[in-house]
């Protein structure tokens, strides 16, 4: 009974989506449909930061299959040292929600050896080497790119923590202890790998994901993403806008922007007048998410006003940021 209740509340905190309105479950076409049932029955719960690419099916799928093919299913690396690099990245990202989220699956398993370095490599950006066997490559640097793509959506779209902000104390702590109890339970579940792969077409693995080869459901999920997040791209975003995206990142330190958002205002300064709005949502979704804001999103919405357009966007260029940082942990642990 506690499961059923707090599965339709966990459903209900869907609300909290901020710029879109994600597809409620009565509403679900087949594909959306098919990743709601899937993530309620092997992540334990309706994850609004998978959920709120549901305007774009495609993002939808693609999120949740990173999710469920490098977190959730079985492998080598298990569950609990999995969340500790979730949880460890998103504290990188600045990204509270996730890490009440995954700090509380954390605390539900026993932790395991060396947790503390993997850590330390996870949320260093490839500043550090990795400290585990080459073996299990395709998921921790898996879980740290889902959760570099997720941290930056959850930013934009989702507010900094899973429970109302005006509860009261013991209100959040009894809601945080049913959910740390839920989530547990779920992380305990034996998820049988590549069973997600069905949800888009079979796609090529990009040179820069060699990392996840290794592991054939790891790497299906990454080809069919990464496949997934171009056509997002092609479709939605400008090619003047890909090309200064892609150029950022390249020359980008890893490091935060800060709060000042004049970085952003020169960058976007070479573009046609109507392709800065865009330019300016995407180069912030990629490498400064804490500063989208709903004035950036308004003016994107004044030239693409439906919010199919805004999760493609935001989507690819996030993607783009967490395929550049896969890159850089990788080369870490090749060095």
């Amino acid at each position: 009974m506690a499961g059923a209740v707090l599965r339709s509340a966990l459903r209900r905190s869907l609300d909290q989506v901020r710029h879109v309105s994600p597809v409620r479950v009565p509403r679900a076409g087949e594909r959306v449909g098919r990743v709601y049932n899937d993530m309620e029955r092997e992540f334990g719960m309706l994850a609004p930061p998978v959920a709120l690419h549901s305007p774009a099916p495609e993002a939808l799928a693609a999120s949740w299959m990173m999710l469920r093919e490098t977190l959730v299913a079985a492998g080598s690396a298990g569950r609990a040292l999995k969340e500790a690099v979730a949880t460890a990245v998103s504290a990188a990202n600045s990204c509270p929600y996730c890490v009440e989220v995954h700090s509380m699956a954390l605390r539900r398993l026993p932790e395991p050896a060396g947790s503390e370095p993997v850590a330390e490599w996870a949320g260093s950006g490839g500043a550090r080497p990795a400290p585990f066997p080459a073996a299990q490559a395709p998921e921790l640097v898996g879980v740290a790119v889902t959760f570099h793509h997720l941290n930056r959506m959850v930013n934009i779209f989702l507010p900094d923590s899973p429970f109302p902000t005006a509860a009261p104390p013991a209100v959040r702590s009894g809601a945080s202890a049913l959910l740390g109890r839920f989530l547990g339970t779920a992380t305990g579940r034996h998820q049988v790998p590549g069973s997600s792969l069905e949800l888009l077409p079979g796609a090529a693995l990009p040179a820069d994901f060699g990392w996840a080869a290794g592991t054939p459901s790891v790497a299906g999920a990454f080809a069919r993403a990464a496949a997934a997040a171009e056509s997002a791209g092609a479709r939605t975003v400008p090619e003047p806008v890909r090309g200064l995206v892609r150029a950022e990142l390249a020359r980008w330190d890893g490091r935060p922007k800060g709060l000042s958002r004049g970085w952003v205002d020169s960058a976007v300064a070479g573009l046609p007048p109507a392709e800065r709005a865009a330019g300016r949502l995407a180069l912030l979704s990629a490498l400064a998410s804490y500063q989208v804001d709903e004035s950036v999103v308004a003016d994107f919405r004044h030239e693409r006003p439906d919010d199919r357009a805004l999760i493609e966007l935001t989507f690819w260029a996030a993607f783009s940021a967490a395929r550049e940082m896969g890159a850089r942990l990788a080369a870490a642990g090749n060095s």
